[in-house]
């Protein structure tokens, strides 16, 4: 897509991005990009902008009106539940759709997008670019559930019965603690507690 951005072929560049990446305006905004330090045009100070060049394809895509729901032609016939919609949930319950499942995605918060949402300052990314892609994913035939916490609000087996497969796609939010000098103090807090709170503030 590198390549065909300098050719100036957005589209296909759009088409080739979207083939390994079901949501580069998230990728392009909050990955920490190591490909670009790793890039051997790094020796001189000159990497390829690799996070840069995604983000500007699905922005002007997104603007040009070219990123569309794909619905599928037909249907298989066959009912999906995918537990968590974090980046992994999302992506896998489109792919799911597009291919012709009928797909349920649960969420045990409040909204959909897990540490998208809720792990991620609204600085870094704004929530309307999940918002935007839900609608996209609604239009391809995805149900929304939240405040669904299965194991607890819902029993697994009653999943097992209603669908014909089930994706785990939880995400893991058990911290790791440190051992340091002054872990004890108070006002230390994990990054995920706080990040959560002061997003759902």
């Amino acid at each position: 897509f590198n390549d065909l951005v300098y050719e100036q072929d957005w589209q296909t560049a759009l088409e080739v991005l979207h083939s390994t990446n079901n949501f580069p305006e998230f990728t392009g905004r909050i990955c920490p990009a190591p490909c670009e330090a790793a890039c051997t045009l790094n020796i001189d100070d000159n990497p390829v902008a690799i996070k840069a060049i995604e983000r500007s394809i699905i922005d002007k895509a997104w603007e040009q009106g070219w990123v569309k729901p794909q619905v599928p032609l037909r249907r298989t016939g066959k009912k999906i539940a995918v537990v968590g919609s974090g980046p992994a949930g999302l992506a896998c319950a489109q792919q799911l759709a597009r291919a012709g499942h009928m797909v349920s995605l649960y969420e045990k918060e409040d909204r959909i997008g897990g540490l998208l949402r809720y792990g991620i300052p609204d600085f870094k990314l704004s929530k309307t670019l999940i918002d935007r892609r839900m609608g996209q994913m609604r239009a391809e035939g995805v149900e929304f559930h939240t405040h669904c916490h299965i194991g607890v609000d819902i029993p697994v087996s009653q999943l097992t019965a209603d669908y014909d497969a089930l994706v785990l796609a939880g995400g893991s939010e058990k911290p790791r603690d440190l051992d340091v000098p002054g872990r004890s103090f108070n006002g230390i807090h994990f990054a995920m507690d706080f990040l959560r709170a002061n997003s759902k503030r």
